[in-house]
């Protein structure tokens, strides 16, 4: 069942990072779109909202909020890590900012998240000649023995190549350096995954993965992995793109390499953590939801504020800008901010599972966690009915030029379980080519991102989100309830550690 799950989790990244990397093409609703007349006028009628929401944000009372505000927070909590207690301290802020902007129904839902400290790290060239190598440990990675290891370097691009012949029989008691290539994030993030477990089954005594990333000045990746349950834990790290090909060259020209790693971490109890939630109520079905969410925890390196503080910003803000402006839409609008997603999508598994029970009731959910760059329009799991309904609300976002929309299988991260198998959601569709340059990196930091963009990716998720909970008739489903198959798939996705 694992490797079922990880099979499929794989499939959703490398759809979803074919959309990040603009490989799938926006869909050809033009023919297909058959709406009725009546529901065509209704979405239209909301242009003067679309226009008094998008307005404030650009260019009104609302203009810079949303950046000033993420800014306040990151600069305050700088990273926020599972199981730290600097994370509960931004979720504590984070509460109570939504309530100081008038949401309701403001509380924190516990979830049990993991708890990994990295204490520290060195690694030194020792041969063929002597350099310092900078590396930046893998979540859950166990550490190097108290004297450090040194060992000779074996350099494999694929894994393939790992387990052939010729290789493989040269691997045990040495350091596997994967230096595989950028294809993409869903294609090539399973070598930092995985690459732990695969170079232990032949019996490596650590391994290095070359960072995952399309573009490097000597940047490190992190990110989370786990070992496979009949493998046994070595330590893990990441190195910069770099130095990974400077080994590929050592050893295409014959040389011996040798690395001393000095590695040490810690992994604590399980600890307790909430996802933060903050609402509008209905005004007509207040049982009916349409959520917005992103995620509010972060690496230990940088201070998250683009993975995912801009995606979690505009998810809270969205309906502060809607509070703000006396909008009560139909369905109860409902932003959640995810805790632990880094090393697992765990809040959102908390909050699947106590909110199971009630999944037919959310009408529609949406996620930020790609980026907040300059907003194209949005990206969906809908159905061919629900992106003719898409399109023609983002058409309402014409003034800021966000009027694309795009297919998908599924969509988000901690969302992407709902939206592949039951509930209609989107994420944000925007310019993120560079998104992967600072995933997970010390460059993670406010200067990514740009004041207006965040104005106008916070217009589009107000925008979409209000229309959708205001709409007359429920939004349409491609599955009306929830199946044996998708119950199986709904309750095992709580182990996915491709972030």
């Amino acid at each position: 069942m694992k490797a079922d799950l990880i099979a499929f989790i794989f499939h959703l990244i490398t759809v979803n990072c074919m959309v990040l990397n603009g490989n799938i093409k926006n869909n050809e609703l033009d023919n297909a779109c058959n709406l009725p007349a009546k529901l065509v006028n209704e979405i239209r009628s909301y242009e003067d909202i679309a226009n008094i929401i998008i307005t404030s944000l650009t260019n009104g009372k609302y203009k810079g909020e949303t950046y000033k505000e993420l800014a306040r927070f990151v600069d305050k909590f700088g990273a926020r890590f599972s199981g730290t207690e600097n994370l509960e301290n931004a979720i504590d802020y984070a509460l109570d900012i939504m309530k100081q902007y008038g949401l309701e129904n403001v509380h924190g839902e516990e979830a049990e998240v993991p708890h990994w400290v990295r204490n520290y790290e060195t690694a030194e060239l020792l041969e063929p000649r002597n350099a310092n190598v900078p590396v930046l440990g893998l979540g859950n990675s166990v550490s190097t023995p108290e004297e450090g290891i040194v060992a000779e370097v074996i350099v494999v691009d694929t894994f393939d190549q790992l387990k052939s012949k010729n290789v493989s029989q040269n691997v045990k008691g040495k350091i596997v350096v994967f230096n595989e290539d950028w294809v993409s994030y869903g294609d090539s993030v399973q070598y930092r995954s995985h690459g732990a477990s695969e170079a232990s089954k032949l019996g490596a005594v650590a391994a290095l993965v070359r960072s995952v990333t399309p573009f490097s000045m000597s940047t490190l990746h992190t990110g989370w992995q786990d070992y496979d349950d009949d493998v046994k834990k070595i330590p893990t790290a990441c190195i910069t793109k770099e130095d990974a090909r400077l080994f590929q060259r050592y050893q295409d020209r014959g040389e011996k390499i040798v690395l001393r790693l000095n590695l040490n971490y810690t992994r604590y109890e399980d600890s307790k953590s909430r996802n933060s939630v903050g609402e509008i109520g209905g005004s007509t079905h207040p049982n009916k939801v349409v959520l917005v969410s992103g995620h509010i925890d972060s690496w230990d390196v940088g201070v998250g504020a683009m993975d995912d503080g801009g995606g979690a910003f505009i998810s809270w803000y969205a309906l502060a800008v809607l509070k703000g402006l006396g909008l009560r839409a139909k369905r109860t609008l409902r932003a959640v901010l995810w805790t632990a997603e880094e090393p697992g999508l765990i809040g959102w598994s908390a909050y699947n599972a106590s909110h199971f029970h009630e999944l037919e009731n959310f009408t529609f959910v949406m996620e930020s966690d790609e980026g907040t760059f300059a907003p194209l329009g949005i990206q969906y799991a809908a159905g061919t009915e629900g992106g003719c309904i898409i399109q023609e609300i983002v058409n309402l976002l014409a003034p800021i030029n966000a009027t694309q929309t795009k297919s998908s299988s599924s969509v988000g991260s901690d969302i992407s379980s709902w939206t592949q198998s039951l509930i209609p959601g989107a994420s944000l569709l925007n310019a993120n080519s560079r998104y992967f340059w600072f995933h997970h990196t010390a460059a993670d930091t406010m200067d990514v991102l740009n004041s207006d963009n965040l104005d106008k990716a916070a217009a589009v998720w107000a925008v979409v989100s209000y229309v959708i909970a205001d709409l007359n008739d429920e939004f349409p489903r491609t599955r009306d309830s929830v199946t044996e198959e998708v119950k199986i798939i709904l309750t095992t996705n709580n182990n996915y550690n491709n972030n």
